[in-house]
């Protein structure tokens, strides 16, 4: 991947950084997101690159679920910002993200090429077998990531963080779940994957918000946890 097309298909935010690039910090969208930036996205996004946080923004496919492809590719949107911009092999990346972005940020985690430093997921997918069934939207979504239309329970069970602890790698997560949730199940996605992965021992933060919907705005408790969190994973 050139310069160029990097441009064209990823949202990169190194004209908003300030001072030295300490860390890559990946957003990966919701469902149905096919939107392409323009600017910087929110209060959060600019605290973060006040600390040197370089926001990028894959546009992969808006029923992605983080499938092999789209794995592959930000690797490639990865591997072309540190050559492009020389930062260095061993930047600290942070993958985040909420909703199916937030499903795609843990399961990117375990995926993908590069070291993951952190990871932080707002409202996630957790168990991509469970959600198949837990809306009428979510099926044909899922047999167009994966590329079948006939049985694909293997291929969800692979691509679900709750279904493979195992493979999640040992570093800090920050996971947000709304006790008002109805699109996500917060008892069937985070309370889940968390309990699991502490069980194993993995560094999880997990902050269950009493009045928050789906990917709702956070609040300031919230915001000042995330910022914390990220400037922490920059180093």
């Amino acid at each position: 991947m050139n310069t160029k097309l990097l441009r064209q298909v990823s949202w990169v935010g190194d004209r908003y950084v300030v001072g030295k690039t300490r860390g890559i910090i990946l957003r990966f969208a919701g469902l149905n997101a096919t939107w392409v930036r323009d600017q910087q996205d929110s209060y959060g996004e600019l605290t973060w690159a006040a600390a040197g946080g370089l926001v990028v923004a894959p546009y992969h496919n808006p029923w992605a679920w983080m499938n092999d492809e789209t794995v592959n590719f930000v690797d490639d949107v990865v591997d072309t910002i540190i050559s492009s911009l020389r930062l260095p092999k061993n930047i600290p990346i942070i993958s985040t993200g909420g909703s199916m972005g937030g499903h795609g940020a843990l399961a990117y985690s375990f995926k993908s090429r590069h070291r993951i430093a952190a990871c932080y997921a707002h409202c996630p997918v957790c168990d991509l077998l469970f959600h198949y069934s837990e809306r009428t939207d979510l099926p044909r979504t899922m047999h167009s990531a994966f590329g079948s239309y006939g049985d694909i329970r293997t291929r969800l069970i692979a691509n679900s963080p709750l279904h493979q602890i195992a493979r999640m790698p040992d570093i800090p997560y920050l996971f947000i779940h709304g006790k008002k949730d109805k699109a996500v199940s917060k008892k069937d996605h985070s309370d889940k994957l968390v309990k699991a992965m502490r069980k194993k021992g993995r560094r999880v933060q997990y902050i269950e918000a009493t009045e928050m919907a789906h990917c709702a705005p956070t609040y300031w408790p919230e915001i000042n946890a995330i910022n914390t969190f990220i400037r922490q994973a920059l180093g």
